[in-house]
């Protein structure tokens, strides 16, 4: 026994550390804020009750606030919230602009009111005083712009608040309303989140609108923008008018790149900043430095103009860091000093700049190095030899080209500071073209027309080697749009410029079948030597055709039929992987015999309806339609008659519905229509009668004549129900009462009919 009490003590102990390090969850959005970023970063798990304020089902977006306090939580898609409900939130925090939360789990318990909106000014938001709050601000629309965010239908626009630039962005698909907000003075009630860098640097200002009936116009634009006066293009600037009261700041860091001028780099632990300048002082990079100047966003990244920069003289140098090419596409390395390796394609001397362009792990990117003033004479130095295949190392600045790192990887340069910057850490293999040509060279030293000959091929060989890195770059880049968003005529203009490019500028287009012409198709074809390769779908159909036109003196080549088949096969991917895209989302919506709403598709359009009716206190009715007798059709007449008879069944009664109304297929041979504006059930049954008189004609199909007939139930909400599935519940159960009632009706007649035969007199 006494054996066993170690390992007992040994167990208990183990147990009580592990309760001792199970954190307790917060319980409020204050201990929430009150973490720094380091402790949200450990993921301390969070359980608190708050009030939805903003989310967007089409997304993960979702700001919740609780006794004056609000934050932001990544929820999940799809969940059926409003403005309004009381949930619990269970997760977990995170270390982000400011600590947040990552939503594990979200849990409606009832729906509430929404906290009071708080006035807020331009000064009050970007300073970070209304983070994350549900608000009302004042300003003027200067531009209303439908788009699409993933598959949600968005109006971005751009406000003045207080004088200075602010988005805002609403879920909507209402295109008349964009033509109502132009130039409007409204009053907007939002949630406060705001627009960022790689770095997670606020930039700006965003307001994220639940509704359009959130937007309330105090003051319609004057004047439409389309009946202004045209104004001359060269005259425009009369009309240009800016009063920047951006205030002076001072910074300081490290000068880690600098190019008189035009821009200087300071860094500061994890912190970089790109200054403007038109400064040509001398400055020593690794020296530590004051900066200043007036605070600006460019192209997504916060930056000072106007700068000037004083120099310390005091060394501070910045050791660069180490980075893949993941971590510098990522773009959270941002005008950072870092240093990375690759594989040098190609090398390239410009008017402004000497390029390296280098392979990492197969992904392209470019070191380069803007060449110094020279305007004083100072002839400039040859760019720095490395040979095609060398590995090497590369530090500098990393200049990414978008601060948009949330949609994928984004491209980027490092600028050099100097040819030091580029060391070889390996040659290339021995096996090369360069080196077998030095080694004919030596061999027939003597013989001078040899050796211009192998300088030309090598010459030609490098030239090569650059254009098919750009065109393997250019190809990449049309995969990726064929897999996004991009329109397919983009894609097709693409494809036949990358063409043109691999035929030495050969006019390409493309003529799609039974649709459109792109490309650069020359006015007059008799004068070139046509080439054309079909583009064909994996099932065998023409989808199109590719063309390429050439000087009628030169001859054909195996490269004229490599840039088409290449071209061909590009476009069939494009072309039917659109085509799937359209088919797979028809699919989903639509019933494939009737072509009319499938049940998918009613579900949503009602949930639509349920949430817009109870948003604006409305009506509307549902109909349900069983086709009568509906089996026997198929057993006397066969399926194929059948599945005629529910196509024109379906083209008669949507005839008679209205614009906004929907008809669906819910199976076999039963219908609905959501009737969407009715002021009462007789509205509604004057609807359904109408959809009844398509069975008052026979029939015609296939050489048969049917006379058919279907029985009706009408709901309507919120009378008859407040969900989807009362609704269809209660239009069943109208629908099967109508059915028996009508059929007990036509049994009693025919049986008062029998009686008055049999009573008869025979004579």
């Amino acid at each position: 026994m006494k054996r066993f009490l170690p390992v007992v003590a040994i167990v208990l102990g183990w147990t009580a550390v592990s309760w001792a390090s199970t954190p307790t969850p917060l319980s409020t959005l204050r201990a929430v804020h009150a973490l720094t970023n380091s402790e949200a970063s450990q993921g301390l798990p969070v359980s608190f009750e708050a009030t939805v304020t903003y989310y967007n089902q089409g997304d993960v977006d979702m700001f919740v606030q609780d006794d004056g306090e609000a934050i932001y939580v990544q929820a999940t898609r799809g969940a059926k919230l409003v403005p309004g409900d009381r949930v619990l939130v269970q997760g977990h925090s995170r270390a982000s602009f400011r600590p947040d939360v990552v939503g594990d789990g979200v849990i409606l318990l009832h729906h509430g009111t929404l906290p009071k909106p708080v006035p807020a000014t331009y000064d009050q938001m970007i300073r970070v005083q209304r983070d994350c709050m549900l608000v009302t601000v004042r300003g003027i629309i200067r531009s209303a712009d439908l788009g699409v965010d993933g598959v949600v239908h968005t109006i971005a626009m751009h406000m003045l608040v207080d004088g200075e630039p602010v988005d805002a962005v609403v879920v909507s698909d209402d295109a008349s309303a964009t033509k109502e907000l132009l130039d409007a003075e409204v009053e907007v009630t939002a949630v406060v989140s705001g627009n960022f860098d790689n770095k997670l640097q606020l930039t700006g200002i965003l307001l994220e609108i639940p509704s359009l009936a959130n937007i309330k116009i105090l003051k319609h634009a004057s004047t439409s923008p389309w009946s202004l006066p045209i104004t001359p293009m060269d005259e425009i600037i009369e009309g240009f008018n800016v009063q920047n009261l951006t205030q002076r700041v001072r910074v300081q860091g490290t000068i880690t790149y600098y190019q008189p001028g035009s821009a200087v780099v300071l860094q500061n632990g994890s912190k970089s900043l790109w200054l403007m300048t038109q400064s040509r002082n001398p400055l020593r990079v690794g020296d530590l430095a004051d900066g200043t100047g007036f605070p600006d966003v460019h192209d997504g990244f916060l930056t000072l103009t106007g700068g000037e920069v004083q120099d310390t003289l005091e060394a501070a140098p910045v050791l660069p860091q180490m980075v893949n090419w993941s971590d510098l596409s990522s773009g959270s390395h941002a005008f950072d000093l870092v240093t990375t390796e690759g594989k040098v394609v190609t090398e390239v001397r410009a008017a402004a700049e000497d390029e390296y362009v280098l392979d990492a792990d197969g992904q392209l990117f470019s070191a380069i190095y803007d060449h110094p003033d020279v305007s004083g004479g100072i002839p400039l130095p040859p760019m720095k030899d490395i040979p095609i295949g060398s590995k090497v190392q590369v530090t500098g600045i990393c200049a990414v080209h978008s601060s948009d790192a949330f949609h994928g990887p984004v491209a980027f340069d490092i600028m050099l500071r100097s040819f030091d910057d580029v060391a070889v850490v390996a040659s290339p293999s021995l096996l090369n073209i360069r080196n077998l040509m030095r080694l004919v060279g030596l061999l027939l030293a003597v013989v001078v027309v040899v050796v211009a000959r192998a300088w030309t091929l090598e010459r030609k060989v490098r030239r090569q080697s650059g254009e098919l890195a750009y065109i393997e770059r250019r190809r990449s880049r049309i995969l990726e749009d064929i897999n996004g968003s991009r329109p397919l005529a983009e894609i097709i203009e693409e494809i036949t410029e990358l063409v043109s490019f691999k035929l030495r500028g050969a006019p390409c287009w493309c003529q799609i079948a039974d649709g459109a012409r792109l490309g650069n198709c020359p006015p007059k074809l008799t004068h070139f030597r046509i080439v054309h390769d079909q583009i064909l779908g994996h099932t065998g159909g023409l989808l199109g055709t590719v063309f390429a036109a050439f000087d009628p003196l030169t001859k054909p080549g195996a490269n004229e039929t490599e840039a088409l088949s290449m071209a061909a096969a590009l476009a069939t991917l494009a072309i039917e992987t659109r085509h799937l895209h359209s088919d797979l989302v028809r699919r989903s919506n639509f019933d494939m015999l009737t072509d009319i709403h499938n049940r998918f598709s009613l579900d949503r359009r009602l949930e639509e309806a349920i949430e817009d009716a109870r948003e604006h206190a409305g009506i509307f009715g549902l109909i349900y339609i069983d086709l009568d007798e509906f089996k026997q059709v198929n057993d006397l007449y066969g399926h194929k008659v059948g599945d005629l008879y529910l196509q024109e069944v379906a083209r008669r009664m949507k005839r008679h519905l209205r614009g906004g109304d929907m008809l669906a297929r819910l199976g076999g041979d039963e219908f609905a229509a959501l009737i969407s504006v009715v002021r009462n059930r007789a509205e509604a049954e004057e609807i359904a009668g109408r959809m009844m008189g398509s069975f008052n004609e026979p029939f015609g199909v296939e050489g048969y004549v049917l006379q058919g007939s279907a029985s009706v139930g009408i709901a309507l909400y919120p009378e008859d129900g407040v969900t989807k599935d009362s609704l269809l519940s209660a239009a069943d159960a109208d629908m099967y009462v109508a059915k028996h009632t009508r059929r007990h009706t036509e049994e009693a007649l025919e049986s008062r009919a029998g009686r008055g035969t049999r009573g008869a007199d025979p004579a």
